[in-house]
C-alpha cells in the first residue's frame, strides 16, 4: 500500500509553501483515479474546482467545489475525478505540530467532510494568504491554523459529548437550505420548543441563527468566486442576496474586504 508523504499528492503541483511541520499547496488532478492509498499525516482538503469522490473502507464522499475535507493518516483512500478539470488546496501538518500546540490529535480520528461555514472562512482566509505571500503571510497562516485547528478540535468534543439528538438534522437543514429559515420552521421540523432552541443554537452552534446562515451564504459563494466564469452578480442571486450590494456587504462583514477585492487577489496571486 503506497503512503503518501509530507507534501505529496497525486496531480500536478501548481504552487507550495513549505512553513516549520507544515506544508501548504496547490495541485491539479490529473488522473482519472487514485490507487488506494495512505497518507503519512493529517491534512485537509479544499477542493477549488471539478468533482472528486473520496472513498474509504466506510464511505463514498460526493465532493463538488468548495468541499472541505479533513483526512486522518490513518486513513486508507483513494480518489477519482469525475470532471475535466479539477483542483484542491492542501494543509499538511506532521504530528509534532500538534503536540507543541497542544491540541488533542485523538480527536481527529477518521476522515471528515467539514460543513461548518465558520471553519469554511477560515480556510478561505487561508488560501488568500497562502495565494498573496508577503512578510506577513507566514505568522498568520499560523494563527489561522492554530484557530481553524482548535475550533475543529472543540466542536469535534462538543459533538462527541453533548449534543443533543437533534442538533445532526439542525445542521442538516442549516447546511441544505438555508432559504427562508425561520425558527417556527425549525421547531416544528425538529419537534424542539422554540424557546429552547433559541437557547441551545447558540450554545451549540456558537453563533445566533441569523449569523449562521448569513456564514452559510458566504461559505457557497466562496466555492462560486473561483468559477471566473461567473459574475458577482450571479453568484449574488445563486446564494440568496437580494442584490450584488447586498452580497458584497456581507462579505465584507467576515473578511474586511470586498468580494471582488478578494476575487482579484486570489487570481493575481
Amino acid at each position: 500500500m503506497k503512503t503518501l508523504t509530507l507534501g505529496n499528492y497525486y496531480g500536478r503541483k501548481k504552487q507550495e509553501l513549505v512553513l516549520k511541520d507544515i506544508v501548504l499547496s496547490e495541485y491539479d488532478y490529473l488522473i482519472a483515479r487514485t490507487d488506494w492509498h495512505f497518507h503519512e499525516n493529517p491534512y485537509f482538503m479544499y477542493l477549488l474546482q471539478g468533482d472528486v469522490y473520496d472513498v474509504n473502507k466506510k464511505r463514498k464522499t460526493v465532493c463538488p467545489p468548495g468541499s472541505f475535507l479533513l483526512h486522518n493518516w490513518q486513513e486508507e483512500h483513494y480518489n477519482s475525478k469525475h470532471s475535466l478539470n479539477a483542483r484542491g488546496f492542501h494543509v499538511e501538518f506532521k504530528r509534532s505540530w500538534f503536540d507543541a500546540k497542544k491540541i488533542d490529535i485523538d480527536l481527529w480520528e477518521g476522515s471528515q467532510l467539514i460543513e461548518n461555514p465558520e471553519l469554511h472562512h477560515l480556510l478561505a482566509k487561508l488560501y488568500l494568504e497562502f495565494k498573496c505571500q508577503d512578510e506577513f503571510s507566514e505568522a498568520t497562516i499560523e494563527l489561522l491554523l492554530y484557530e481553524l485547528c482548535e475550533k475543529l478540535t472543540f466542536k469535534r468534543r462538543v459533538g462527541l459529548v453533548y449534543e443533543p439528538s437533534w442538533i445532526p438534522l439542525l445542521k442538516e437543514f442549516l447546511h441544505d437550505g438555508c432559504d427562508h429559515m425561520s425558527l417556527d420552521f425549525l421547531s416544528k421540523e425538529l419537534n424542539v420548543h422554540p424557546v429552547h432552541l433559541s437557547r441551545s443554537i447558540p450554545k451549540y452552534l456558537g453563533t445566533t441563527l441569523g449569523d449562521y446562515l448569513r456564514q452559510q451564504k458566504i461559505k457557497k459563494a466562496l466555492s462560486y468566486m473561483m468559477n471566473p466564469k461567473l459574475s458577482l452578480t450571479e453568484i449574488a442571486y445563486q446564494c440568496g442576496f437580494s442584490d450584488q450590494s447586498h452580497f458584497s456587504r456581507t462579505f465584507k462583514l467576515y473578511f474586511a474586504k470586498t468580494p471582488n477585492r478578494y476575487r482579484k487577489e486570489i487570481v493575481g496571486g
